[in-house]
Protein backbone atom coordinates (compact mmCIF):
# COMPACT_ATOMS: atom_id res chain seq x y z
CA UNK A 1 0.00 0.00 0.00
CA UNK A 2 2.79 2.44 0.87
CA UNK A 3 4.55 1.68 -2.44
CA UNK A 4 1.32 2.44 -4.31
CA UNK A 5 0.92 5.70 -2.38
CA UNK A 6 4.52 6.68 -3.19
CA UNK A 7 3.93 5.91 -6.86
CA UNK A 8 0.72 7.94 -6.79
CA UNK A 9 2.56 10.88 -5.18
CA UNK A 10 5.26 10.70 -7.85
CA UNK A 11 2.69 10.63 -10.65
CA UNK A 12 0.77 13.47 -9.03
CA UNK A 13 3.91 15.60 -8.80
CA UNK A 14 4.71 14.87 -12.47
CA UNK A 15 1.15 15.82 -13.44
CA UNK A 16 1.38 19.06 -11.45
CA UNK A 17 4.70 19.92 -13.06
CA UNK A 18 3.41 19.20 -16.56
CA UNK A 19 0.10 21.07 -16.10
CA UNK A 20 1.22 23.82 -13.70
CA UNK A 21 -0.09 26.67 -15.89
CA UNK A 22 -3.56 25.14 -16.29
CA UNK A 23 -3.79 24.43 -12.57
CA UNK A 24 -2.93 28.00 -11.72
CA UNK A 25 -5.29 29.50 -14.34
CA UNK A 26 -8.41 27.53 -13.33
CA UNK A 27 -9.37 28.41 -9.71
CA UNK A 28 -12.02 25.69 -9.36
CA UNK A 29 -9.68 22.96 -10.62
CA UNK A 30 -6.82 24.35 -8.49
CA UNK A 31 -8.89 24.11 -5.29
CA UNK A 32 -9.94 20.53 -6.08
CA UNK A 33 -6.38 19.58 -7.01
CA UNK A 34 -4.90 21.11 -3.85
CA UNK A 35 -7.54 19.42 -1.67
CA UNK A 36 -6.68 16.06 -3.22
CA UNK A 37 -2.96 16.69 -2.72
CA UNK A 38 -3.42 17.78 0.89
CA UNK A 39 -5.34 14.58 1.63
CA UNK A 40 -2.28 12.47 0.81
CA UNK A 41 0.33 14.94 2.08
CA UNK A 42 1.71 16.21 -1.24
CA UNK A 43 2.18 19.84 -2.19
CA UNK A 44 3.39 19.87 -5.80
CA UNK A 45 2.80 23.62 -6.16
CA UNK A 46 5.39 24.42 -3.47
CA UNK A 47 7.54 27.50 -3.80
CA UNK A 48 10.79 28.69 -2.27
CA UNK A 49 11.89 32.06 -3.64
CA UNK A 50 14.45 34.73 -2.70
CA UNK A 51 13.17 37.92 -1.16
CA UNK A 52 14.72 39.87 -4.04
CA UNK A 53 12.88 37.81 -6.67
CA UNK A 54 9.59 38.13 -4.76
CA UNK A 55 10.12 41.88 -4.50
CA UNK A 56 10.67 42.17 -8.27
CA UNK A 57 7.54 40.12 -9.00
CA UNK A 58 5.43 42.21 -6.63
CA UNK A 59 6.69 45.46 -8.18
CA UNK A 60 6.04 44.13 -11.69
CA UNK A 61 2.53 43.05 -10.77
CA UNK A 62 1.51 46.31 -9.10
CA UNK A 63 1.86 48.63 -12.08
CA UNK A 64 3.45 52.04 -12.51
CA UNK A 65 1.09 54.13 -10.41
CA UNK A 66 0.87 51.92 -7.32
CA UNK A 67 2.53 52.85 -4.06
CA UNK A 68 6.10 51.56 -3.84
CA UNK A 69 6.68 48.38 -1.82
CA UNK A 70 10.01 47.70 -0.13
CA UNK A 71 11.57 44.38 0.82
CA UNK A 72 10.98 45.34 4.44
CA UNK A 73 7.26 45.78 3.66
CA UNK A 74 7.21 42.24 2.24
CA UNK A 75 8.96 40.80 5.31
CA UNK A 76 6.48 42.52 7.62
CA UNK A 77 3.52 41.27 5.58
CA UNK A 78 4.81 37.69 5.61
CA UNK A 79 5.35 37.83 9.38
CA UNK A 80 1.73 39.01 9.79
CA UNK A 81 0.46 36.19 7.57
CA UNK A 82 2.10 33.64 9.88
CA UNK A 83 -0.71 34.16 12.42
CA UNK A 84 -3.08 32.58 9.87
CA UNK A 85 -1.08 29.35 9.78
CA UNK A 86 2.17 27.93 8.51
CA UNK A 87 1.64 28.73 4.81
CA UNK A 88 4.45 31.30 4.70
CA UNK A 89 7.87 31.41 6.27
CA UNK A 90 11.07 33.46 6.20
CA UNK A 91 14.40 31.65 6.10
CA UNK A 92 17.54 33.78 6.63
CA UNK A 93 20.31 32.73 4.22
CA UNK A 94 23.50 34.76 4.36
CA UNK A 95 22.70 38.40 3.68
CA UNK A 96 19.25 37.71 2.25
CA UNK A 97 16.10 35.69 2.88
CA UNK A 98 14.27 32.85 1.22
CA UNK A 99 10.49 33.04 1.33
CA UNK A 100 8.70 29.73 1.75
CA UNK A 101 5.11 29.76 0.53
CA UNK A 102 3.92 26.31 1.59
CA UNK A 103 3.58 24.62 4.92
CA UNK A 104 6.74 22.56 5.22
CA UNK A 105 8.63 22.02 8.40
CA UNK A 106 12.15 23.42 8.26
CA UNK A 107 14.28 23.15 11.36
CA UNK A 108 17.70 24.63 12.08
CA UNK A 109 19.46 21.74 10.31
CA UNK A 110 17.63 22.54 7.08
CA UNK A 111 18.38 26.24 7.42
CA UNK A 112 22.10 25.64 8.04
CA UNK A 113 22.30 23.45 4.91
CA UNK A 114 20.57 26.17 2.85
CA UNK A 115 23.13 28.65 4.14
CA UNK A 116 25.98 26.28 3.27
CA UNK A 117 24.67 25.94 -0.31
CA UNK A 118 24.33 29.71 -0.74
CA UNK A 119 27.68 30.36 -2.46
CA UNK A 120 27.48 27.66 -5.13
CA UNK A 121 23.77 26.89 -5.34
CA UNK A 122 24.37 23.26 -4.37
CA UNK A 123 25.84 21.15 -1.60
CA UNK A 124 27.12 17.58 -1.20
CA UNK A 125 26.99 15.15 1.70
CA UNK A 126 30.79 15.40 2.06
CA UNK A 127 30.64 19.21 2.27
CA UNK A 128 28.00 19.01 4.99
CA UNK A 129 29.99 16.41 6.92
CA UNK A 130 33.25 18.40 6.77
CA UNK A 131 31.82 21.91 7.24
CA UNK A 132 29.24 21.13 9.90
CA UNK A 133 30.97 18.08 11.48
CA UNK A 134 27.82 15.99 11.09
CA UNK A 135 27.42 12.25 10.75
CA UNK A 136 26.44 11.01 7.28
CA UNK A 137 22.95 9.96 8.42
CA UNK A 138 22.13 13.44 9.70
CA UNK A 139 23.29 15.06 6.44
CA UNK A 140 21.35 12.57 4.31
CA UNK A 141 18.22 12.98 6.42
CA UNK A 142 18.21 16.77 5.91
CA UNK A 143 18.89 16.47 2.18
CA UNK A 144 16.18 13.83 1.73
CA UNK A 145 13.70 16.18 3.42
CA UNK A 146 14.66 19.04 1.09
CA UNK A 147 14.24 16.70 -1.90
CA UNK A 148 10.88 15.46 -0.65
CA UNK A 149 9.61 19.01 -0.17
CA UNK A 150 10.72 19.97 -3.68
CA UNK A 151 13.26 22.47 -2.42
CA UNK A 152 16.28 20.57 -3.76
CA UNK A 153 17.15 18.72 -6.96
CA UNK A 154 19.52 15.79 -7.00
CA UNK A 155 22.26 15.66 -9.65
CA UNK A 156 23.52 12.07 -9.67
CA UNK A 157 25.70 12.69 -12.75
CA UNK A 158 27.89 15.26 -11.05
CA UNK A 159 31.61 14.46 -10.96
CA UNK A 160 32.68 12.87 -7.70
CA UNK A 161 29.51 12.55 -5.67
CA UNK A 162 25.86 13.57 -6.09
CA UNK A 163 25.10 17.27 -5.73
CA UNK A 164 21.94 18.65 -4.14
CA UNK A 165 20.95 21.82 -6.02
CA UNK A 166 18.69 24.42 -4.43
CA UNK A 167 16.79 26.21 -7.22
CA UNK A 168 15.67 29.01 -4.91
CA UNK A 169 19.32 30.08 -4.72
CA UNK A 170 19.82 30.21 -8.51
CA UNK A 171 18.65 33.82 -8.95
CA UNK A 172 20.73 34.98 -6.01
CA UNK A 173 23.79 33.08 -7.19
CA UNK A 174 23.78 34.11 -10.83
CA UNK A 175 22.62 37.69 -10.32
CA UNK A 176 25.79 38.53 -8.39
CA UNK A 177 28.72 39.96 -10.27
CA UNK A 178 31.45 37.35 -10.22
CA UNK A 179 34.79 36.94 -11.90
CA UNK A 180 35.30 34.33 -14.64
CA UNK A 181 37.37 32.27 -12.19
CA UNK A 182 34.53 32.26 -9.63
CA UNK A 183 32.09 31.29 -12.36
CA UNK A 184 34.25 28.29 -13.28
CA UNK A 185 34.30 27.18 -9.63
CA UNK A 186 30.52 27.59 -9.26
CA UNK A 187 29.64 25.59 -12.35
CA UNK A 188 30.66 21.94 -12.19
Amino acid sequence: MSKQLDMFKTNLEEFASKHKQEIRKNPQFRVQFQDMCATIGVDPLACLITLEELHQQVLKGRGKFAQDVSQDDLLRAIKKLKVLGSGFGIIPVGGTYLIQSVPAELNMDHTVVLQLAEKKGYVTVSEIKSSLKWEMERAKHVLEHLLKEGMAWLDTQAPGEPQYWLPALFTELYSQEITPEEAKEAIP
